[in-house]
């Protein structure tokens, strides 16, 4: 629990940064909701390490002129008190629990494996009792600023415990969240699926490159609120056909689609407009059905030389909207 000076100096945190955002927003003049489709950004995964707090995220989503998001629980977990030796390690993936990037590292030894579980007990305990008022806050702060944290993206999802998918649910919801989202797996899908269907939200299960349309139809065997984030870059890279006849197939069980522009046979990433990625006509068709799925941006092409990221990231969102403007 919070003293009440903790409350609050948190209290008027949040107030000076949503006053903050509003008047980030007012000059900005554009939102990213258009033609009643919401662009969106994966953040902070989008800002390639240069926002680390929820505070710093939506001092540049409000930047960009952005109405929604897919946030990650990372730094929301660090925002509700989560101890620094708990936190994802730098430079790791996932949550940091042993498991390394690029070369495949050495076998942990006995020590290490204990130390593992040891910290992950500590985790699970952290989780099951974190406080559920900051997240209520994080919430005000973002929508007062004209932010809606819709997807809540989870990491590390297989080292979850039962009590942790009920822990995932709840902080998503108090966050005013409509789905979660969490790496493509059929063993997770099926864990998952009973405590989907009581807190009655979709799953978006990020699909890869090789994450067929069988896959999804599969995947969507496993329960009614387990659905598919689909990765429209992803699968024209590895699929080699369009997305379109999917999303028109499984619209109802998309929580959101990731925007990103690739060369087909596993292409590599690319500027929006100079890939093989129907992304014009994908935001089209959301637009047009009125379907609630956001168009989620996923920024991964490098950034050219005299560039910056928030530059990039500002050009894919004027080529959606101009896409559905046309």
């Amino acid at each position: 629990m919070y003293t009440r000076r903790e409350l609050g100096k948190l209290a008027l945190s949040a107030s000076a940064a949503a006053i903050t955002a509003r008047s980030a927003v007012a000059a900005a003049g554009q939102r990213s909701t258009v033609a009643g489709v919401k662009i969106g950004m994966n953040v902070p995964y989008n800002f390639k390490n240069t926002a680390t707090t929820t505070e710093d995220i939506l001092d540049r989503s409000v930047k960009l002129g952005l109405s929604a998001v897919e946030l990650r629980a990372r730094p929301i977990e660090a925002s509700l008190g989560l101890p620094l030796h708990l936190q994802p390690r730098p430079g790791l993936v996932g949550g940091g629990l042993g498991r390394g990037a690029g070369a495949a590292p050495p076998p942990p030894t006995a020590a290490e494996q204990q130390a593992a579980k040891a910290r992950l007990a500590e985790l699970r305990r952290w989780r099951l009792a974190a406080p559920m008022d900051r997240a209520r806050a994080i919430r005000r702060m973002y929508e007062d600023a004209g932010v809606m944290i819709e997807i809540v993206k989870f990491d590390d999802v297989p080292t979850y415990s039962l009590e942790e998918f009920e822990y995932a649910f709840t902080l998503a919801r108090t966050l005013g969240a409509r789905a979660i989202s969490c790496e493509y797996s059929a063993d997770e899908a099926k864990r998952i699926a009973p405590f989907a269907e009581k807190a009655r939200m979709l799953v978006g299960f990020h699909g890869h490159a090789e994450v067929s349309p069988a896959l999804y139809g599969q995947l969507f065997t496993y329960g009614k609120y387990i659905g598919a984030n689909v990765d429209i870059g992803h699968f024209v890279a590895g699929q080699n056909i369009s997305p379109v006849p999917l999303i028109k197939q499984h619209h109802d069980r998309i929580t959101h689609l990731h925007i990103k522009d690739r060369k087909l046979h596993e292409g590599p990433n690319m500027p929006f407009g100079q890939g093989d990625t129907p992304i014009k006509e994908v935001l089209q068709l959301v637009r047009d059905n009125k379907w609630n799925i956001q168009a989620t941006i996923e920024f991964e092409y490098p950034v050219p030389a005299g560039s910056d990221v928030m530059t990039e990231l500002a050009k894919t969102l004027q080529y959606c909207r101009e896409a559905l403007q046309a």
